[in-house]
């Protein structure tokens, strides 16, 4: 088999609620939509979202880099297997800027052509996608093959009222583990993380997103009053330009420190290692590039003997719902899990089946060919922006 074609999407979907962090404020999300088409027939789907304040990328300058790449030049091949369409994927390489020193800049796009690539093959082959864990020679010591995994929640709203109706909702559904969003200006985090340990409960495991809203030279005196509320987990709290100096924080903290929006390569991770600035990574899907890649900063976040968790970008549809679930049913260690918000956050999720998951945040496994998923091709035309077919 060989690929015929791939046909890029830029969708435009409105969120249910709007999401505000320390970052930014979304309504809806502007994403990338990928459909493969083999010399069969077959079709796949990716999908990636750009977002500028994280790997530096928009929806046009995610075009205009596939536009720059050679495409034809470096799909046009013989694929046999999904060995064969894993080796094709991972010598794909984008044109980047010769200034992208973390290899990041393009790794919405590169997500959504190697997800629909893989997609194409495993449909083809009569595969589930989570069986490239197990072809992925980097991932041979976090294979963990399950029939379900447990989802965790997330507070976004800095309403106190909202606040209280999720946290209710939280503990009602039986969630395990909770996200909180902090470092919002106006905002105290003191009262607010009050608020809502005293109702989802003691037992919560209980952590914190900051979205760089905080400095090296504060971060001590924001933490300070938040750690008796029994924080598992400090995310992101610096920007990335100072992320260095978490080095010398890190022991002064009682809690871990996660990176995200300077986790968005394997490079990054290794450098992350190699200066001992974290204890754990937010690896997703689409801001790390791809499910290979992913793989392989979980591998080797595994072997440094930090944690991970398998995150998810607001604005998702279940094409990278899909793509999660086939990761975290067949990567062990994941710490926490963030996904599948498809019913509650996306006013077009574009898949005909409905990925969020269940009571206590449990899901299962995926077992049809591929993502698991159809596409609802109405509800890609009425979301759709523009498109562009690239002749392989």
């Amino acid at each position: 088999m060989r690929i015929a074609e791939l046909i890029a999407y830029h969708v435009q979907i409105p969120l249910k609620t709007k999401i505000q962090h320390a970052s930014h404020t979304r309504r809806m999300t502007d994403s990338v939509i990928v459909r493969c088409i083999l010399n069969d027939g077959t079709q796949g789907w990716g999908e990636g979202l750009p977002r500028e304040y994280v790997t530096g990328e928009t929806i046009d300058s995610a075009f205009e880099l596939l536009r720059a790449t050679p495409l034809a030049g470096q799909l046009d091949a013989e694929i046999s297997n999904v060995e064969s369409a894993i080796a094709l994927c991972e010598e794909f390489s984008l044109t980047r800027p010769q200034t992208d020193s973390r290899n990041c800049f393009g790794n919405s796009i590169r997500c959504a052509v190697e997800l629909s690539i893989l997609d194409a093959v495993c449909r083809a082959e009569g595969l589930p996608l989570s069986e490239i864990t197990s072809q992925f020679g980097p991932a041979a010591g976090i294979r963990n093959q399950q029939d379900k995994v447990q989802y965790s929640a997330v507070i976004t709203s800095s309403s106190p009222v909202k606040q209280k109706i999720k946290s209710l909702l939280i503990r009602l559904h039986g969630f395990h583990q909770t996200k909180v969003k902090v470092g919002v200006e106006g905002v105290d985090d003191e009262v607010s993380l009050r608020r809502i340990r005293g109702l989802v409960g003691a037992g919560m495991d209980l952590r914190i997103d900051a979205n760089e809203a905080w400095t090296c030279e504060n971060l001590e005196a924001m933490f300070e009053p938040l750690a008796k509320f029994n924080i598992t987990s400090i995310e992101q709290p610096v920007l990335h330009e100072e992320v260095a100096g978490l080095a010398t924080l890190r022991p002064k903290l009682s809690a871990p420190i996660m990176l995200d929006e300077s986790l968005c390569s394997v490079e990054d991770g290794r450098r992350a290692i190699e200066d001992g600035i974290c204890d754990l990574f937010n690896i997703r899907i689409s801001k790390c590039g791809g499910f290979l890649n992913s793989l392989k900063i979980a591998a080797t976040a595994h072997q440094a003997g930090l944690g991970y968790q398998l995150g998810c970008q607001v604005g998702e549809t279940g094409i990278l719902s899909a793509a999660g679930r086939h990761f975290a049913t067949s990567v062990g260690g994941i710490r926490y899990l963030e996904g599948s918000y498809d019913s509650f956050l996306v006013k077009e999720r574009l898949t005909h089946e409905n990925l969020t998951w269940g009571r206590r945040g449990i899901a299962p496994a995926l077992t049809k060919p591929g993502l698991g998923v159809s596409i609802d091709e109405e509800a890609l035309k009425r979301v759709t922006i523009a498109e562009e077919h690239f002749a392989i």
